[in-house]
């Protein structure tokens, strides 16, 4: 198998891992960026609502989108971040500087290839995201889509292809700065315990990757997480004012959350998102770098 073969099909692992420990995380967080303000005390508040109205399999919500597409979407991630590094260690290799792959790229070529990989991501995962949004958020008495195939088919017929991206600016600029910081993050980290033990990548801990993915993940959501809130907003929004639209692009939506309800609505839901980092991401890099092991073997 190609390495992009193997770094395609270690990422589709990878983002199957991510799902299944995140879902019931993430729709939590989901809830309470998109809910009017004081829907929700708090973190539990909305979990026990979940689970008290909807049941528990309502934490699973709209699975079926992300466990396909995300897959997809960290298959593209992986694939595009191995190949913008091995380009960058072929040009360092060039130009004399040498070393094992990985070890001898700068902390901007990392960032760059994390730049990279999220915006190659972002056109799957924008989106793969807005269908989720959609099915998490909407009412479970009576509900608008009958599923991921029904709510893309009446989307794409009343909007059009526009319709299914609504929201693909501000995702974009989640991805790109996110991946930067998230995948720098996690390469550093690999980077310092290969030169501090002298050994190989294949060589690191899994317990390690688990805890580079968790430092990888709470590096991300520090930055993205406002921009994120911005996403969730625009993604659950009307698309016409007849239909519940209440802002008019990315920047109105900023400025009428900041104006209605605060600084505060920027960073509502993170306490989720903080418990599931680590959880979430370690079982990504987890996943990814297990798969590539087994694979390299074949």
């Amino acid at each position: 198998m190609s390495n992009t073969g193997k770094d395609l099909t270690a990422g589709t692992f990878g983002g199957i891992c991510q799902v299944l420990v995140g879902q019931p995380f993430d729709i939590v967080k989901v809830r309470m960026q998109t809910a009017p303000k004081g829907t929700y005390n708090g973190m539990v508040h909305c979990a026990g609502g979940i689970l008290k109205n909807e049941g528990p399999l309502a934490f699973y919500k709209g699975t079926l989108t992300p466990l396909l597409g995300i897959g997809a979407c960290v298959s593209i991630q992986f694939g595009a971040l191995e190949y913008c590094k091995r380009i960058f260690a072929s040009q360092n290799l060039a130009v004399g500087r040498g070393g094992e792959e990985g070890k001898s790229l700068t902390s901007s070529q990392l960032f760059v290839s994390g730049v990279f990989a999220g915006l190659a991501n972002g056109v799957v995962s924008g989106p793969v995201e807005h269908i989720r949004i959609r099915l998490q958020t909407q009412s479970n008495t009576n509900p608008t889509y009958g599923g991921p195939w029904d709510a893309i088919k009446k989307i794409y017929n009343q909007r059009g292809i526009a319709g299914i991206y609504k929201g693909q600016g501000v995702t974009l600029l989640r991805e790109a700065s996110g991946y930067g910081i998230y995948f720098l993050t996690y390469e550093k980290l690999v980077q310092w315990e290969m030169t501090k033990k002298s050994i190989r990548r294949d060589q690191i801990k899994p317990i390690n990757s688990v805890a580079y993915g968790a430092a990888a993940g709470y590096a991300l959501w520090a930055i993205i997480y406002p921009i994120d809130m911005i996403k969730s907003r625009m993604q659950t929004d009307g698309f016409t004012p007849a239909t519940g639209q209440k802002y008019k692009s990315t920047l109105d939506c900023v400025r009428t959350v900041w104006r209605t309800e605060g600084s505060s609505a920027f960073i509502r839901g993170l306490g989720p998102t903080l418990i599931r980092s680590p959880f979430a991401n370690g079982a990504t890099f987890l996943g990814f770098e297990l798969a590539m092991r087994a694979l390299d073997k074949l």
